[in-house]
Parts: structure tokens; sequence; C-alpha cells
């Protein structure tokens, strides 16, 4: 994959594995475009890379992600790369929490129906571009599931799913659908309680962008191949091991 001289729209752009995503796409010579629902973040992430794009957006609601699509059109025609990266999780017990449901919902919407719907709404322009490229962040817990995300092990798992699929319905299309998984990665996703195995945003981005010169579609970042094997040969082991960490 080539990863100089494109256009690219990264989803949760302004913080953590997006926003040093834009960076070293920024400093490989990319038109680098980042949403999110924080105006603020959005801003800061601005100063601090000059040559950014910015537009708010909040992928959970349809017509947020139809004036995404219009604005980019507008602005970015030759928009070539969609990296779906946002997403949100409630570190929380599914029987007790009386915000279960609601928490559900806005889970499920952000990290697998906005991606999958703009991987449809973004499909045509992405795939009449030079290098037409998706790209899905996901996670090494689609291999063994964490007890204390209840849902969001369930929507990054359906999105591996999604991906695998797509990849297969577009084998003839010049589009290339790539996943990559992530290990614990100390961002300000974790609230403050990062795990003592979270490897840096940027080394993450780093190997991340190293296997896409590879032309690997499915790229386990860090720790992630491991659990794979292990979920193969012994998932009951990888299951206990993981809710250990």
């Amino acid at each position: 994959m080539n990863l100089k001289e494109n256009t690219v729209l990264i989803t949760g752009g302004s913080s953590g594995i997006g926003l040093e995503l834009a960076k070293v796409l920024t400093e490989k010579q990319n038109k680098v475009i980042i949403c999110g629902r924080s105006l603020e973040k959005l801003e800061q992430a601005k100063k601090l890379i000059p040559s950014l794009s910015i537009i708010r957006c909040d992928i959970s609601r349809p017509d947020e992600r139809n004036r995404l699509l219009s604005w980019v059109l507008e602005n970015h025609p030759r928009c070539n790369i969609l990296i779906n990266n946002a997403a949100i999780v409630h570190n929380t017990n599914f029987v007790s929490d009386q915000e279960m449901i609601s928490k559900a919902e806005l889970e499920t919407q952000i990290n697998f129906i906005a991606p999958v719907a703009l991987t449809k709404l973004f499909f045509p322009l992405i795939n009449r571009n030079i290098n037409p490229t998706m790209i899905y962040i996901t996670t090494g817990l689609v291999y063994a599931p964490k007890a204390v995300y209840p849902i969001y092990n369930a929507t990054k798992s359906a999105l591996h799913s999604f991906v695998q699929t797509l990849r297969l319905q577009l084998k003839d299309q010049p589009i290339n659908i790539l996943e990559v998984l992530m290990p614990a990665v100390d961002t300000p996703w974790h609230k403050g309680n990062v795990p003592k195995i979270a490897i840096s945003a940027e080394k993450a981005v780093e190997e991340m962008c190293r296997k896409l010169n590879k032309d690997k579609k499915e790229i386990r970042i860090g720790k992630v191949n491991l659990l794979y094997l292990v979920s193969r040969i012994a998932p009951a082991f990888a299951l206990k091991k993981i809710n250990s960490i």
C-alpha cells in the first residue's frame, strides 16, 4: 500500500490512535482530514498539526454522516482512504448498570453501525480514486473478550466479521479492505485506567504503517498475533489470561 500523496479521512481523529495516525500520515505527505464529536478537540489537533482539515461530526447520527459525505465530496473529492477509527467503550457490569441498554445502543451505533454506514456512503467516492482503501481499526479482543467490556467486545467482533465478508464480496474490485487489530494502547480511551501492558500510540501506529507497507490485509499489532494463536490452540486459556490482566 502506498502511504504517500493520499487524501485520508480519519474518524475519531482528534485524540489517541487517530491523532497519532493524522500526525504520521501528514509527515508522509498525505492530505489528512479528521472528524470527531468535539470541536474543541478538533481545533486543538489543528493547532498541533496546522495542515489538517477538520470537521465536527457525530458519526452515530445518520444526518451527520450524510453531511460529512457531502462536505468531503465538495472539499476533498480526491479522498481515497477512509480509516474507521472512532470507538467508545463502557467499563461496566451488564446486570447492575441501570443505564446498560442506552450505553449498549450508543456503543453499537458508534463502533459498528457507523463504520458500516460510512462504508456504504463513501464506497463510490473512495473506489473511483487512485489507491482506494478502507481501513478498520478493531482489537485483539475479537479473539478473547474482556469481561469488563460487555458491549465493546461484541461490536468489534461484529465489525471484524463484517470486514472479512466485505473483503470477499469486493475481491474483484480495486479497493483495499484492511483491518488493524490493536492491543491495549495508552490513550485517553482508557479514561485514566491504562493497563500495564499497554503500548504507546506512537509504537502502535509505527507498526501499523510498517505492516501496511507490506500489503497485509489483516494486521495484528503488538501481542495480538500471540493472542490470536493462543485463542486457536487453547481458547479457554486465552480467555482466562486476557481477563487476568
